[in-house]
């Protein structure tokens, strides 16, 4: 689905931020993005989801050449990648529900259209007591369950999440963890950034490792 190329990034007239980066994601695979603070994961993650343009090299998201895709087509490409941030960027005024909701309602959706599926995300999530709470009555792991279901919501064929076990306690962890292993397993390929080895020993997947601007496979 997507392919990275000798990609380099830097901002304005700084050194490069990642070098020489070549790498792949293929359907319904699973991978850890690690390293340092600062090695640039949360800047490859923006390139993955294309609100970043590469300073040189070659990007293809979905069979199409990233530095030909217009800014009409961008949208519609986005909306097969779901992204958690690491802040959660949930809106206060709104309920776990209508946070859930807010991308099918943007586009225009009539709420009978999406209403059952946002339920049932919400109940596959854990959180099918809490659609009607505001986000500061959420705990931080609920919070993190409310914006992995808003990633979810438009069905991406590809999940980013970045640092999504950073804020939670182990068990907690290790429950968000099984969540992403079942998404994978329905067909979504996942690609996590973390610097949590103790969540990377718990599944077999690659290892893409970040560090001097430089990246490293291991399969």
């Amino acid at each position: 689905m997507i392919r990275f190329e000798n990609v380099g990034l830097r901002y304005g007239m700084g050194p490069e931020i990642l070098r020489d980066v070549s790498f792949n994601v293929p359907e319904r695979s699973f991978q850890f993005l690690s390293g340092p603070s600062g090695a640039g994961k949360t800047s490859l993650l923006r390139l993955l989801f294309m609100s970043l343009k590469p300073t040189r090299g070659l990007i293809t998201m979905f069979g199409k050449d990233r530095s030909r895709i217009t800014r009409r087509e961008l949208p519609l490409l986005r909306r097969r990648i779901g992204i958690v941030f690491q802040d959660f960027r949930l809106l206060d005024h709104m309920t776990t529900y209508e946070n859930v909701a807010l991308p099918l309602r943007v586009r225009g959706r009539d709420e009978g259209s999406y209403r059952s599926d946002v339920v049932e995300l919400l109940k596959w999530v854990g959180l099918g007591d809490r659609m009607h709470v505001l986000p500061p009555v959420l705990s931080g792991g609920e919070k993190q369950r409310a914006a992995i279901a808003r990633a979810l919501i438009e069905q991406p064929q590809i999940l980013l999440a970045d640092e999504p076990t950073g804020n939670v306690d182990p068990t907690l962890a290790r429950r968000l963890l099984r969540l992403f292993i079942e998404l994978n397993r329905l067909g979504t390929a996942v690609v996590i950034a973390t610097h949590d080895l103790q969540l990377m020993e718990q599944v077999e997947a690659r290892r893409m490792v970040l560090a001097a601007g430089r990246l490293d496979i291991y399969d």
